[in-house]
């Protein structure tokens, strides 16, 4: 479903470039609080990713942190990826949490493209490995404004 080294490059360019549809420091713009959020607890074994994603026009921003029980191999390495999803799950684009635990915890936070009007539909949420494989997965769905 994926290719990590495409995703990978993507995001670190994305990181580097502007980040879509987030809202520019000191600009005059909505604050982040303006923006709806969604919490998301993933479990794998002793391992885990727990965070926020913030949904923003044109793409997301996750912020949290992922676990890893051992680090003796890439298997044991914890990191967290995101697809965002139109609404018919078709994927809009991907990134990865950095840096991968290995038998620790590590923070992240880093942005998905969701380059469309409205932005995403859903966010897939995924705890992987340290070979970026898919191990718990969680799709969540954009909050309905309150109109």
């Amino acid at each position: 479903m994926k290719s990590h080294l495409t995703a990978v490059v993507g995001s670190v360019v994305l990181a580097a470039g502007t980040l879509l549809g987030a809202p520019a420091a000191g600009a005059q713009t909505a604050a982040a609080s303006d923006y709806p959020t969604s919490d998301f607890n993933i479990e794998f074994g002793a391992t885990w990713t727990r965070g926020t994603v913030t949904w923003y026009n044109r793409s997301v921003r996750l912020v949290g942190s992922h676990r890893s029980a051992v680090g003796d191999s890439a298997l044991t390495c914890r990191t967290t990826y995101a697809y965002t999803l139109r609404g018919d799950r078709a994927v809009i684009g991907q990134g990865v949490g950095y840096p991968i635990a290995c038998g620790a915890v590590a923070s992240y936070n880093f942005v998905v493209p969701a380059d469309q009007p409205g932005g995403a539909a859903y966010v897939r949420v995924c705890l992987d490995d340290g070979n970026l494989k898919d191990l718990e997965c969680l799709r969540i769905p954009r909050p309905q404004s309150a109109s």
